[in-house]
């Protein structure tokens, strides 16, 4: 007696069914080992994390792609005994993993139609980030803001399913035009000398954006092949508001998303040494004023 037979007597499993089992398990280890293989490789020869990463997961996509292709050959003749039975059990699993087929044709949308890659800084409905790793059913992003100001890192990671982009507006800072308008707003007295403030804050925001305005024009000429996107002027620009509590002159200019604090923190510093130099130029906040028999107090 053979092991084929001596297995059909205990389990009752035909030689043809040992043979497909045996070669399934050869397909499913062989591919394992090619993948294992492919990272040593890939291991010793770069230390580039951004390539590493790539490697393994397009290795995690492929395989267990290939996996499926070549194992599903070798049973598809048993499967096709068995039609009518398969078609009513694939309706039934479609209705139960209804929110996992969801997320798994999110998954194809994603890595598809690409309305973000991994790297890319985005917005999900009330979550922002910066994504580091889509798959199958989910993916992930490292959340800026929520109680950290300007965009900065919480340091929390944030599992969204891929059928969100199904549900939810996606707003991605870093896709097509990589640059975001930013403000900072600087409020003076009604006293100060606000066109001597807004001179120097032109020359402060000129002097932060140098080149930017340049870089970013060749962007939106790139972007506009795939988006409408069209802006008349990208240099920065003062733009001048009355208040309740004095004057604000607000600078606008472009800044690369994930430099905004910094950027804010440098333009912030210069207006301080800028405005600390001038007698007639003095901040404003809100204050309150009485008046008592023709003299006013704060």
């Amino acid at each position: 007696m053979n092991i084929s037979e001596f297995i059909t007597e205990h389990t009752g499993l035909s030689v043809q069914t040992q043979s497909e089992i045996l070669f399934s398990l050869i397909v499913i280890i062989l591919l394992s080992v090619i993948r294992f293989a492919i990272l040593r490789v890939v291991w010793r020869q770069t230390e580039n994390v951004k390539t590493r990463y790539q490697w393994k997961r397009t290795l995690s996509f492929v395989i267990p792609i290939v996996t499926i292709v070549l194992v599903g050959a070798i049973w598809l003749p048993a499967f096709e005994q068995f039609g009518a039975f398969l078609g009513l059990f694939s309706a039934g699993l479609a209705i139960a993993l209804k929110d996992p087929l969801t997320n798994l044709a999110g998954w194809f949308f994603i890595v598809t139609r690409k309305p973000f890659v991994v790297g890319d800084r985005i917005q999900v409905g009330e979550n922002t980030g910066d994504i580091i790793d889509i798959r199958l059913f989910q993916f992930t992003m490292l959340e800026i803001g929520n109680w950290v100001d300007a965009d900065q890192s919480t340091g929390r990671i944030i599992h969204l399913p891929n059928g969100k982009v199904f549900m939810e507006p996606q707003a991605n800072f870093s896709s097509g035009f990589e640059y975001i308008w930013n403000e900072v707003k600087v409020n003076i007295t009604f006293e100060s000398n606000w066109e001597k403030a807004k001179s120097l804050l032109e020359t402060i925001s000129q002097d932060y954006s140098k080149d930017i305005h340049i870089k970013a024009h060749k962007e939106i000429q790139e972007a506009s092949k795939n988006y409408m996107i069209y802006y008349k002027h990208l240099t920065p620009i003062i733009y001048t508001k009355v208040m309740e509590f004095g004057v604000r002159l607000t600078i606008r200019y472009l800044c690369n998303p994930r430099q905004r604090r910094g950027s804010e923190n440098i333009i912030w510093q210069d207006i301080l040494t800028a405005f600390n130099k001038e007698n007639d130029i003095h901040f404003a906040y809100p204050t309150t004023r009485f008046y008592k028999a023709g003299e006013a107090s704060e």
